[in-house]
């Protein structure tokens, strides 16, 4: 971990410096290598080419992880090395280095579950207004559901093959995917799909039509399998079951 820091310092350095004089710098046609290897040399084209595109390739990396590095200090201590001066700070053990990515990471952390939690609260609160209405019933699980279409007759279980036609929605509207608008209905086994939905169809006959409402604990959670739906999302689906094996 130290060495790696301690690269990132150094390689963000170079490429600060390399971009400093990127405007100096012109394409250059690279010598064919069979040229260089039999001429037993490696041409100073060739050395400031890929030299330019390694100090490119580490810019574009290396920003992403401290884009608000001062990058004037960085390429002092890039020209501190290079000209064999005395370092201004001494480190010996990285530990400053270790000690603010280590903070920054915990700071990313405490924002991602602040974030997190928010996402989680706007879900829990509508579950609990959406318990208010009379025709929806809630489960032991959480799971929420709606009959919109009732059915008798036999259910199908856990590890049932079904066929349904379904329509899913974010609870403010947002279509994500539906079977009915492709027209065309879809087919699995209900121990290949989120828990939600292996339980909710459990309760169906086939002929009938349910609204589901699914807490995130049983959607995908902090996952986000769709840009459509957000970490944490309380889904919304239609479904009608059409048969099952």
């Amino acid at each position: 971990m130290k060495k790696v820091m301690i690269g990132m310092a150094i390689l963000l350095a170079s490429g600060q410096v390399i971009a400093q004089k990127n405007k100096q710098v012109q394409a250059v046609e690279v010598p064919a290598a069979n040229t260089e290897v039999k001429t037993g040399k490696v041409s100073k084209e060739r050395i400031d080419s890929v030299s330019y595109l390694i100090g490119l390739s580490i810019g574009q990396n290396i920003t992403k992880e401290m884009s608000e590095a001062n990058w004037k200090l960085v390429v002092k201590g890039i020209q501190d090395v290079f000209e064999n001066k005395a370092p201004a700070i001494v480190d010996p053990t990285n530990q400053c280095v270790n000690t603010y990515f280590q903070e920054k990471s915990a700071l990313k952390q405490a924002e991602t579950e602040k974030e997190s939690a928010a996402l989680k609260a706007v879900g829990e609160k509508f579950l609990i207004d959406n318990a208010k209405n009379p025709e929806v019933i809630t489960t032991a699980s959480g799971l929420q559901y709606q009959i919109l279409k009732p059915a008798s007759g036999p259910k199908p279980n856990a590890s049932s093959k079904v066929k349904v036609h379904y329509h899913g929605t974010t609870i403010d509207g947002a279509v994500f995917d539906s079977s009915v608008d492709r027209g065309e209905p879809i087919e699995f086994g209900l121990n290949q799909v989120i828990p939600g939905w292996t339980e909710g169809v459990q309760l169906m006959s086939v002929g009938s039509k349910y609204k589901f409402f699914i807490p995130q604990a049983m959607a995908y959670g902090a996952q986000a399998p769709s840009p459509a739906i957000a970490p944490y999302s309380t889904l919304i689906f239609e479904v009608e079951l059409l048969g099952f094996e």
